[in-house]
């Protein structure tokens, strides 16, 4: 039986003087808490690490890559900086308390009815004929929607599953079997 464990983190803390722009890289802060979770996850078998193309999750896996010599790391869309949001058909699918938030959400993060992140759940969440582990370095949205998948939530759940900076979540699917939830946000390391 074959497994794969995806061990999904968020970005360390952004550098406060960059705002909320796409554009920020880490803080101080962000750049220690990095450094703690690559001496936790050292010795970790990862095949490899994404990342998204943001500086903030780029420069996350950067230092953790440290801990990991040998481990290819690469920007990819999958792990991309984004927000389900309902198309107007499934606004009914919503809570109504969030679809005001939802509606200022920013056209460049915004993802209909989750068709990319659903594409990562699917790209990502596959199980070979091998074992495999994947460090997914992503964004606090991303790893709600797929911990809403693997706990077969509604659609709105990933909404208020919110993350850490440096929050390690392990998602893990084998052959036959149901995907599982190993651990959400643990911050032990921090």
């Amino acid at each position: 039986m074959a497994r794969t464990l995806l061990y999904l983190v968020r970005h360390g803390e952004q550098d406060p003087a960059q705002g909320h722009s796409g554009s920020g890289g880490l803080s101080a802060l962000g750049r220690l808490q990095a450094d703690r979770l690559g001496r936790r996850l050292k010795g970790v078998p990862f095949t490899t690490i994404h990342h998204s193309p943001l500086p903030r999750a780029a420069e996350t896996a950067e230092v953790i890559a440290d801990y990991l010599p040998g481990v290819p790391r690469h920007p990819c869309d999958l792990a991309a900086d984004r927000t389900p949001v309902p198309s107007a058909a499934r606004r009914d699918d919503y809570p109504s308390r969030l679809l005001p938030w939802l509606d200022e959400v920013p056209g460049e993060e915004r993802d209909e009815d989750a068709v990319a992140l659903q594409a990562a759940v699917e790209r990502l969440g596959t199980v070979g004929t091998e074992d495999r582990h994947e460090l997914v370095v992503t964004h606090n949205f991303v790893i709600g929607w797929f911990v809403r998948h693997v706990l077969d939530a509604p659609t709105w759940r990933w909404a208020g599953l919110n993350q850490d900076n440096c929050g390690l979540t392990i998602v893990r699917w084998e052959t036959g079997r149901s995907p599982a939830l190993v651990c959400f946000n643990d911050i032990g390391h921090l």
